[in-house]
C-alpha cells in the first residue's frame, strides 16, 4: 500500500518564491517534480507544503509552526524542511531583528517542535547576498552583510552537528557565481537562481518517492 508523506517547508519569501513569474520558486518546483513522478505511477505520494512568508524571522516562525504542523501531519511521515536567517539577521533602525544568540535558540525550538512529528529534519542555508546591498540600507529599511551570512550560517551547521540533522548548502552553491543567480534587489534569487535549488534539492526529495 503507497504511503502518503508530507513534506512542509518553513521560511521566509526565498522558501515563498519571491520574484520567480516564471517557476514559482524553489519549492513549487519540487511541489510539480513529486507530483509528476506519483502520476507516473513511482513509488509514495510526496506532498509538498509552501509554508514560506515573506519578511518573517524566526520569531515569527515560533508563534506559527505548532499550529502548522498539527494541522498537517501525515500518519505515514513527514519532512520539514527550516529555512530563516536572512530576516533574522538584518539590521533594521541599527537594531538587529534577531541577534545570534537568540536566532540559536530559536532555531532549536524550532527543531524541537518538527521531532514531535518527524525525525527527518532539514536545515537549510542562508544565501549570500549581491555586492551592490552587502552592507546597504535598502528600501525595506533592512541592512545585511555577507559576514553576518556566514555567522549565521555557522550557527546552522552547529545546530546541525548538535541535533543530528541535514544542512542544505545552498549559500556554497550561490557564492561564486551570485551576480547572476540573485534578482536585482540583490538579495532574492531569479529564476535561474531559484532553479538550481531545485537542483540540489531534487536528490533529497527523491528519497520519499
Amino acid at each position: 500500500m503507497k504511503k502518503i508523506i508530507y513534506g512542509l517547508f518553513f521560511g521566509d519569501s526565498i522558501t515563498y518564491g519571491e520574484y520567480d513569474g516564471v517557476f514559482g520558486g524553489w519549492v513549487d518546483i519540487l511541489k510539480r517534480y513529486a507530483l509528476q513522478r506519483f502520476h507516473e505511477g513511482n513509488g509514495d505520494e510526496l506532498i509538498l507544503y509552501n509554508l514560506g512568508i515573506g519578511g518573517e524571522s524566526t520569531e515569527g516562525l515560533l508563534k506559527r509552526m505548532p499550529n502548522e504542523l498539527s494541522a498537517r501531519n501525515s500518519p505515514d511521515g513527514n519532512i520539514i524542511f527550516i529555512s530563516y536567517g536572512a530576516n533574522d539577521l538584518a539590521v533594521k533602525e541599527d537594531i538587529q531583528i534577531v541577534n545570534p544568540e537568540q536566532f540559536k535558540k530559536n532555531i532549536k525550538t524550532a527543531v524541537q517542535h518538527a521531532r514531535l512529528f518527524s525525525n527527518n529534519i532539514y536545515l537549510v542555508s542562508i544565501l549570500p547576498f549581491a555586492q551592490k546591498v552587502d552592507g546597504a540600507v535598502v528600501s525595506s529599511g533592512k541592512l545585511r552583510t555577507n559576514d553576518e551570512v556566514v555567522k549565521y550560517n555557522e550557527i546552522l551547521k552547529e545546530i546541525v552537528a548538535e541535533e543530528a540533522l541535514t544542512y542544505i548548502d545552498f549559500h556554497s552553491a550561490f557564492l561564486q557565481d551570485k551576480e547572476i543567480l540573485l534578482s536585482e534587489d540583490g538579495v532574492h534569487p531569479n529564476e535561474k537562481g531559484y532553479g538550481m535549488m531545485a537542483e540540489i534539492a531534487i536528490p533529497i526529495i527523491e528519497k520519499y518517492l
